[in-house]
């Protein structure tokens, strides 16, 4: 009887160590998906007000001028994401500030139309704030890095002096070289 009544109370207790991983499974990825969620503005419909978008993806990272190929556009709010900055958002609202169109726009699309002569404040209005900026050299040109979303371990480069770009192109992200090699090794 005793043996009996040890399995009763073992099985009970498998029984709730079961549904307290199921339920903690179940926590687990509804965390996961509001996460996800929050991270980009994917399931954020045309008309969003700007307080809704804020609320869902926090503040945004900076504010620009509303891009030409968008004229009903009156704001530019950008939201830059990401482990390291692989990815910034930009979001265009209309007068009353309602969504009416958004981009990622750390791509190497983005990247090939930056050209020299650019403002700063036209490839911060393109591309948002970039993840690393330094200075270099004796001519007092100053380097912005993008990082994003690429089989290789680069990322985009602009040198700019006395704010305007005098050239872009690729460099090894120096995070890869710490690791000693690609980001698959």
């Amino acid at each position: 009887m005793r043996d009996r009544i040890q399995e009763t109370v073992m099985a009970n207790k498998m029984k709730l160590t079961s549904r307290t991983r199921v339920l903690f499974a179940v926590f687990a990825c509804s965390a996961l998906l509001a996460a996800c969620n929050a991270y980009g503005p994917q399931s954020l419909a045309p008309g969003t007000s700007v307080a809704q978008v804020q609320a869902q993806m926090g503040a945004a990272t900076a504010s620009h001028p509303p891009p030409a190929d968008q004229p009903r556009a009156a704001s530019r709010l950008e939201f830059a994401r990401g482990p390291m900055g692989k990815h910034t958002y930009m979001l265009d609202f209309d007068a009353q500030g309602r969504l009416l169109a958004w981009e990622q726009v750390l791509t190497e699309a983005k990247f090939f139309k930056v050209e020299p002569g650019w403002s700063q404040a036209q490839v911060r209005a393109w591309l948002g704030t970039p993840s690393h900026v330094r200075s270099v050299g004796w001519r007092g040109e100053t380097v912005w890095s993008y990082r994003y979303e690429s089989p290789f371990c680069v990322w985009f480069e602009i040198s700019l002096i006395n704010a305007s770009v005098v050239g872009t192109g690729n460099g090894p992200d120096p995070l890869c070289e710490e690791k000693g090699g690609d980001k698959d090794d």
